[in-house]
């Protein structure tokens, strides 16, 4: 007989925060966002901490080094997606490790053979005017020229004319070399008056590029996520297939903790690959697991040695897995559930391990709501997604701008090890859609803006910590109608 779990499956729409006393020094700026990402024992203090509670999803459409980067600047985590080649991983993970403020590996790079047609397409697809002109086209190559929108015309310059013909030639550029301090870079940048300074080794091949426009960055953001050698800390994604290969050349590329990367983490796979990993590089090597939605998961999962936990089975926007099989819980019931199953672990063995919400986020606030129901952090695809920083092509959608967003259980990704159940290799049907999402700007701006919402809904709450929070909140579950309620309502909305 089936064992019937009589609480519904509730999503984190069905609930509403009540308000605490708010003292006078609860005001946003007083506000502390850190937040736990692996185990630690009773009294001492975890060896990983994030400033801000906010992880990018394990997507290719998600997190990659650019993203890595730039959430790392603000405070959060970025696990480089797993759904690609060991070496190609690996590279990314380097890519951030190596990378230092204000220096930025290019990312808008052609050949001398190449048409003002790829310019303009290259500069369509990035938003980028300046533009790096290499041997072989990549963000490594000998540097041969610059071009910028002063080398051309579009009315009068046909568009099969060489890049060649019109850039700015190597001998005629002003350049840094590699070992320059970036106040250095910037002196050079004020003084030619340039917008643009490449950065090149003795062989003259392309390193870094520094732009004017983020003379900023030489003010170190306070929030940044860095390890002991002020490097930004990153993550990397690993399947139960091939870890005995992927995780050894992630950990020698410099990743500083990794995560399972599965529909579904109530497994022996799982159980193994933590195993494996612990047995290997003991405390050394951090990693985390999941998803599950319920207290058995979790303690599976802890007891194997995983460092932090996910939870959430078809929750996101773009997964389609409940439909498809029937399995899952609604996002907030599954916190919930396991969050309290964290706390009793905790009590009955001494170890505290993090939780991470994965999936069902809608609107802002649900992010508050996952921390105040338990969560540690959570772990975002399609908030993350619309940001410049994405790794996908901003499209014109209509009368705006969007960015292209699929599931790793799409037909697109492919990605059948995130969903193997230890049979034939290959994606046997789709958990996963293909999807856009609206354009969202700059990850600094948008992600500022809900930061500032989160504190200061803690403050409403009386609370200057996710831990006060967790410890203090008081939550009402609501019907439909006061769902009507709590958006505008009997008014004419005027023309936008």
């Amino acid at each position: 007989m089936a064992n019937i779990v009589n609480e519904p499956s509730r999503t984190f729409g069905e609930y509403l925060l009540l308000p605490n006393l708010t003292t006078k020094d609860c005001v946003v700026e007083n506000v502390d966002l850190k937040t736990p990402i692996c185990r630690f024992k009773k009294g001492e203090k975890p060896q990983l901490t994030l400033n801000i509670p906010f992880s990018s999803a394990i997507m290719q459409s998600v997190s990659d080094n650019n993203m890595a980067i730039a959430l790392a600047k603000n405070g959060g985590i970025s696990f480089i997606y797993c759904s690609q080649s060991i070496e190609n991983e690996a590279e990314m993970v380097r890519k951030v490790k190596k990378y230092k403020a204000g220096f930025v590996i290019s990312d808008s790079n052609l050949t001398p053979e190449n048409t003002l047609q790829d310019v303009l397409e290259l500069k369509a697809r990035t938003g980028h005017s300046t533009m790096a002109i290499t041997e072989d086209g990549s963000s490594d190559g000998k540097l041969l020229g610059i071009v910028t929108g002063r080398d051309y015309r579009i009315t009068r310059d046909p568009l099969d004319k060489k890049v060649k013909e019109f850039m700015t030639p190597g001998e005629q550029l002003i350049v840094g070399r590699e070992g320059i301090t970036l106040s250095e870079a910037n002196d050079i940048i004020w003084e030619h008056k340039l917008n643009a300074l490449p950065i090149v080794d003795e062989d003259f091949n392309l390193v870094y590029m520094v732009f004017r426009k983020d003379y900023s960055e030489d003010k170190e953001n306070p929030r940044s996520l860095l390890d002991e050698q002020k490097r930004y800390v990153v993550g990397a994604g690993i399947n139960s297939r091939d870890y005995k290969e992927r995780v050894p050349a992630l950990v020698e590329a410099g990743a500083d903790i990794l995560c399972i990367d599965s529909s579904e983490g109530f497994s022996e796979w799982q159980f193994d690959t933590i195993k494996w990993i612990k047995g290997k590089y003991g405390d050394e090597v951090k990693v985390g697991a999941g998803n599950v939605v319920e207290k058995e998961g979790f303690k599976y999962l802890a007891d194997a040695g995983a460092d932090f936990i996910k939870i959430g089975i078809g929750g996101g926007s773009i997964c389609i897995t409940r439909e498809q099989k029937g399995i899952g819980r609604g996002q907030a019931s599954a916190v919930l559930d396991v969050a309290k199953a964290r706390n009793e672990y905790f009590e009955k063995n001494g170890i505290y391990v993090p939780i991470c919400s994965d999936g069902g986020i809608v609107l802002d606030y649900h992010i508050t709501l996952a921390l105040a129901m338990g969560a540690d952090f959570v772990m975002l695809g399609r908030y993350f997604a619309g940001f410049d920083e994405s790794p996908t092509s901003k499209i014109k959608y209509g009368n705006g701008y969007v960015k292209e967003y699929w599931g790793e259980g799409s037909n697109r990704a492919r990605n059948w090890a995130r969903y193997d159940l230890g049979g034939k290799a290959g994606l046997q049907f789709e958990e996963g859609v293909d999807s856009y999402v609206p354009y969202a700007g700059k990850l600094d701006d948008g992600l500022g803006s809900t930061l500032h919402k989160i504190k200061s809904t803690m403050c409403n709450c009386g609370a200057k910590t996710i831990k006060e929070l967790q410890q203090n909140v008081r939550l009402t579950v609501v019907s439909s109608t006061s769902l009507t309620e709590g958006g505008a309502h009997d008014v004419i909305l005027k023309n936008q």
